[in-house]
């Protein structure tokens, strides 16, 4: 009988919905600038790629684009205004805690890997509760490379020391499942998060509508031959994102 395949999930728009709270620190951010708001159908266009493009975008779509000197400055007051949000537990979607003890409890190695800052992650995690899940987690810092490079996922399935070929990656975006083909490793990627355009046009080996359908998508990927970054080339998924 084979082992519980690991699995790595993408944070923001797959375990969370986090785009109230990053749309707050942005706004505050934009306010303090002289800025306009973003709406929230805005945001939702402008995330996936981690704070930094989050706030250059938040800028170039109010107005001027940040000087590039000034986009350190601009990037350290967000992640502190957003790093000074309490966490919120109804950000967490339906299902997840649930899912998440189901994969823990019938062996499955369960790892993080976002474009997200590592500590804040890990705070965030804690604070609501779903750190004890994670035996690994690699933020958008913690390596020179970041989704939709390998490097962060390969990192991840590294420190947990499973391998790559039954492995698991779950997402909600082109970056995922870039990340994951250029891996060598399956994809499942979930309907509601912040995908821009539709999640179904996306490469992934499954695409699930709720969080709590996961064991099920599991199963149909383990059943099916094992993913290689050939059968998807790389440029072809980067050219949607």
């Amino acid at each position: 009988m084979s082992k519980p395949a690991p699995v790595i999930f993408d944070l923001d728009g797959t375990l969370i919905d986090s785009a109230p709270h990053l749309g707050h620190a942005l706004n505050r951010l934009l306010a303090e600038r002289g800025r306009p708001a973003v709406t929230g159908e805005m945001l939702r266009s402008l995330i996936g790629d981690g704070p930094r493009l989050l706030v250059e975008r938040g800028f170039a779509v109010t107005g001027r684009t940040l000087p590039v000197e000034e986009v350190g400055p601009a990037l350290a007051r967000f992640l502190d205004l957003y790093a000074g949000l309490p966490a919120d537990p109804g950000s967490v979607y339906p299902g997840v805690p649930q899912t998440l003890a189901w994969l823990a409890d019938a062996g499955h190695p369960i790892g993080l890997c976002t474009n997200k800052p590592q500590a804040i992650a890990r705070s965030l995690l804690a604070e609501l509760g779903l750190l004890p899940f994670f035996g690994a987690i690699v933020g958008g810092d913690s390596l020179p490379q970041r989704k939709p490079a390998p490097e962060p996922l390969l990192a991840v399935l590294a420190a947990l020391g499973a391998p790559t070929s039954a492995a698991v990656m779950v997402g909600d975006g082109p970056n995922d499942v870039a990340a994951a083909h250029a891996a060598g490793v399956a994809s499942i990627l979930v309907s509601y998060g912040y995908a821009r355009g539709n999640p179904a046009d996306l490469p992934a080996d499954r695409l699930i509508r709720h969080f709590t359908d996961l064991p099920d998508a599991l199963e149909a990927v383990r059943r099916n031959r094992p993913v290689t970054p050939s059968d998807f080339p790389i440029r072809s998924l980067l050219d949607l994102i």
